[in-house]
């Protein structure tokens, strides 16, 4: 009996004392669930399930399908808790499913049809008291986790609407949320997604009561009078400058109490002549007092950005050995390809950084900031100048055009500040590097997994229409060719081509676009009938129909600030729609973060076509994340081209199997147990390769029942 008593006391201190990461060695979340995005508040993509291995992935094989019966894309990854697994379709609408059978429990439709990307779900719960909280366009709905059914004391009817709380009129404000909240105690915080153009609203971060839905706090990234980096914008700045958000996802340390929150540049995003100065907290990683919203430390990755150089990805809290001792640090992979790393409690980076000069900006108006920082480890994991002698060789036409085009090109490097009328390389690209997928750490190595893009873009200004005057051209001008480009050709299937769009689409269809968004595009909240109009009338014509002043509250298409435009994204792609440079042109690479070096980096996806004739092994762009296992597996789908499901052996990089998969699964796994089965789960939609088939079906993977049994 003794024995037992020690043995019981023993169990009970290892489960109740923190372990190094300031986490209780018996995590209180159940270890064969995936209760959050990212699979839990650290936001490290990890579990700790073992059935499928290194040995057997090989058997893995489709254990249930659900299809939503929608197309147009999917980029969400599904949480599964106590059995049931939650998810999105593309056109947001919110389901149940047995994880165990895919077989619907129920299904929640708002009545309000979503078309922007919308990656994931939270969950909460207090004894019987369960709720699911779900984005849908500038909503926030409560919805029970038993039922589906919005949960009436929550806001309004069950719902938040984040347009309000901003210190504007909320009317007029394009604001949705992309990413799902996180959860702590009986908060739930936020942050959204906003255009990248003025008019845009601040981006600010909120926090709001998982029960009532009222707002708890907010803290400003557009600091207001008074408030720490208030001057480092013009003066006022916070009543009409825009942007500064978080849309890409937070990590939270429970213990502590602490969410780490990376937010976007400011608007706008490429020319910064009415926003002169550093522009704090945009492109920031902040730490917050989760309790109520007050500054701990930050660290700004981009001082006036008007490369749009934001952080992508959600941050991954890990504990690292350094010099022998244990540190936990908060780590953050960039659209430049970096990784930063930081003491998680104070802010202190844990690899050295160097600050240094670059080039000041040409164009009149703008000031470029004196320096920027970038670390100096671990390497970084995309290349960073593009040079002659990287441009494509696939076929000696390709290559004679691309060194044409290179020569018309301004190239060096990180930094290299726009100009009027000539291109200038972004290399990576503007997807990354790193992007919203993030990345996946194992606790136990402290080994980051990234998966990469690796091409050229470029990027121009143009001087705007002088004056105030209002059209369908200058509309279009400063609200639309941020995107699609002055000429309306786009760069697709990112930024769609408008070339045409009133043979493809009704007016109406078009109108409700503009008013709604859909995919990467925002809604215009603040234009008027008549602008709208006049706006389509000019993509469908290039008839320019003058309008009349406006009041201030609406968007005018060019102010005084406003003098330059960015003419929009052109991927750098050779006449047959390959990138014009040499492979890779996407990664998966294995970072020590202990050390700051690499184990191992690999090309990552093909294009099946060119495979066929020999050129294998290219790598391709890719979006979504990976998740690692306890089982020595490294599980990622991503890849635009080959509709695949691929583990890879985590310590080598080693493919050891791949699934198919009935469109590309731009989105993150997530794996789970329900009756001592594991599944690997994956949304697979498409949506990102030009031409491509969308769709929305959910696929999970298990190995065979029998196997199972036997494990």
């Amino acid at each position: 009996m003794k024995y037992a008593a020690l043995m019981m006391a023993f169990l009970l201190f290892a489960i109740c004392v923190p372990n190094a990461d300031g986490q209780s060695a018996n995590p209180p979340v159940n270890e064969r669930d995936w209760p959050a995005y990212g699979g839990g508040p650290r936001d490290i993509r990890y579990s700790p399930l073992a059935e499928i291995n290194r040995e057997n992935v090989k058997d893995l094989q489709v254990a249930w399908t659900y299809d939503t019966g929608e197309k147009g894309g999917l980029e969400s990854s599904p949480i599964i808790v106590d059995g049931a697994l939650y998810g999105i379709s593309p056109l947001q609408k919110i389901f149940a499913l047995d994880a165990a059978t895919g077989k619907e429990l129920w299904k929640f439709d708002s009545g309000s049809q979503g078309g922007q990307p919308n990656r994931g779900l939270s969950y909460w719960a207090d004894g019987n008291d369960k709720r699911i909280f779900a984005g849908i366009t500038n909503f926030v709905y409560a919805l029970n986790a038993s039922t589906g059914k919005p949960i009436p004391g929550f806001g309004e009817n069950g719902r938040i609407d984040l347009r309000k709380d901003l210190g504007r009129d909320f009317a007029l404000q394009s604001v949705v949320s992309t990413t799902p909240g996180i959860v702590y105690k009986d908060l739930i915080i936020f942050g959204d997604r906003e255009p990248e153009v003025l008019p845009a609203p601040p981006g600010d971060i909120r926090a709001y009561d998982v029960r009532t839905g009222k707002l708890r706090w907010s803290f400003h990234t557009i600091p207001h009078p008074g408030e720490f980096g208030y001057e480092t914008w013009p003066k006022d700045g916070w009543t009409h400058s825009g942007g500064a958000n978080n849309w890409t996802g937070m990590a939270l340390d429970e213990q502590r109490g602490i969410v780490y929150v990376p937010t976007g540049s400011a608007a706008a995003d490429f020319y910064g002549g009415d926003r002169l100065g550093d522009d704090l907290f945009a492109d920031c990683l902040i730490a917050l007092n989760a309790n109520t919203g007050e500054r701990i430390w930050h660290f700004q990755e981009v001082k006036h950005d008007i490369w749009d150089r934001d952080f992508p990805s959600p941050p991954n809290l890990v504990t690292v050995t350094q010099n022998g001792r244990k540190i936990d640090a908060v780590a953050l992979t960039t659209k430049s390809g970096y990784v930063f790393l930081f003491d998680r409690v104070n802010g202190q980076p844990l690899f050295p950084l160097r600050s240094r000069k670059y080039p000041e900006s040409s164009t009149p108006g703008e000031k470029t900031a004196a320096e920027q920082v970038l670390p100096t480890v671990p390497a970084p994991f995309a290349r960073q100048r593009l040079t002659e002698d990287m441009l494509t060789k696939r076929t000696p036409e390709a290559h004679a055009w691309a060194v044409k085009q290179f020569h018309t090109f301004h190239s060096d490097g990180q930094f290299l500040p726009f100009r009027v009328g000539e291109k200038t390389v972004v290399f990576p690209g503007y997807d990354g590097g790193a992007e919203w997928g993030g990345s996946a750490v194992d606790p136990d190595t402290a080994v980051l997994y990234v998966n990469a893009n690796d091409v050229a873009w470029t990027g121009m200004l143009a001087e705007n229409v002088s004056g105030n005057s209002l059209s369908g051209r200058t509309l279009y001008q400063s609200q639309c060719s941020v995107c699609h480009g002055d000429n309306r050709a786009g760069s697709p299937p990112q930024f769609p081509s408008l070339v045409g769009v009133e043979n493809r689409r009704s007016r109406q269809e078009i109108v409700t676009m503009i008013e709604k968004g859909k995919g990467r595009m925002p809604s215009f909240a603040a234009l008027s009938a008549d602008q709208i109009s006049a706006l389509i009338e000019y993509v469908s014509t290039g008839e320019d129909k003058a309008l009349p002043a406006v009041p201030e509250s609406r968007a005018q298409a060019v102010s005084d600030e406003s003098k330059y435009r960015f003419t929009g994204y052109d991927k750098f792609l050779d006449p047959d729609g390959y990138p014009a440079i040499e492979p890779p042109w996407g990664t998966l690479n294995a970072i020590d973060l202990n050390t700051g070096k690499y184990l191992w980096r690999i090309t990552f996806g093909e294009y099946p076509e060119l495979a066929a004739k020999g050129m294998k092994a290219t790598g391709s762009e890719n979006y979504g994340g990976p998740v690692v296992t306890a089982g020595g597996l490294l599980f990622i789908a991503a890849t635009n081209f080959d509709n695949k499901m691929h583990a890879f052996d985590k310590a080598t990089g080693k493919l050891l199997w791949e699934g198919d998969l009935p469109f590309a699964g731009n989105a993150t796994p997530a794996t789970y147990e329900v009756n001592g089965r594991q599944f690997v789960v994956i949304a697979a939609g498409g949506g990102k390769a030009l031409n491509h088939p969308t769709g929305g079906v959910y696929v999970a993977f298990a190995l065979p029942k029998d196997a199972a049994a036997s494990h």
